[in-house]
């Protein structure tokens, strides 16, 4: 029986920390279920948990996930885990971030160019399969003056529907956890460039280097037992 059988915990509401009683149906209830989506698809909680929903709600939707030189393997894992859970239509793309010398010169706003790379290679994908708006899994708790990369959103018209249904991050983890989701509770993880000091140059090697950092090794760890 999968995390989105109709007899599975996926109808009942969470309610956390006194916030408003959230699931499922409040992430998707403001979609046209006309319209053909894609979801910038990451492995992690976030994204995850839009995905059950949106499969659970009935919505055409796709997964895209771009695996790049900056995701370690076990994002991968954990991504074809939830659509195994999920049942989900899912497409990893390959795409060489280090050809792309905006992104490798490592400036302050790196996350803006490196957000544009990833949804453009989504968004072309998209375009392959005929399908018209792209979603993400930003939610409330994310802070704009923090995330250069929100302008890239608003740039490609990405839509996030956790973030204006009001979803926190503590919220979207107690609806994954009603929904059984293997997600609900895995750490946030900053991609591999993150651990590169800002303004030094983004290569192989610095990543090399980056993903023994003790932080990193204690992530894969942590994947090997949601294996």
């Amino acid at each position: 029986m999968t995390g989105l059988d109709a007899k599975n915990p996926l109808h009942i509401a969470c309610e956390t920390g006194g916030k408003a009683r959230m699931n499922w149906r409040d992430a998707v209830k403001g979609l046209d279920r006309s319209k053909r989506y894609g979801l910038a698809f990451s492995g992690g909680c976030d994204s995850a948990f839009l995905l059950a929903a949106l499969v659970r709600a009935g919505v055409d939707v796709k997964a895209y996930m771009v695996m790049t030189a900056f995701q370690p393997p076990f994002e991968l894992e954990d991504a074809c885990r939830v659509v195994e859970e999920t049942g989900a239509s899912f497409e990893p793309i390959r795409a060489d971030v280090l050809t792309d010398d905006a992104i490798c010169a490592n400036p302050q706003d790196r996350c803006y160019h490196c957000k544009r790379f990833i949804f453009g290679s989504i968004l072309a994908a998209m375009g392959r399969d005929g399908r018209t708006v792209l979603l993400d899994g930003t939610n409330a708790s994310d802070d704009p003056a923090r995330r250069p990369g929100f302008r890239a959103l608003a740039e490609l018209g990405v839509k996030s529907p956790l973030r204006e249904a009001g979803f926190t991050k503590d919220q979207v983890r107690a609806a994954s956890r009603d929904m059984g989701l293997s997600t609900a509770d895995k750490p946030s993880f900053s991609c591999l460039a993150t651990k590169v000091p800002v303004g030094n140059p983004i290569t192989q090697e610095a990543l090399d280097a980056a993903a023994l950092l003790p932080e990193c090794r204690e992530a894969a760890r942590l994947a090997s037992l949601r294996a």
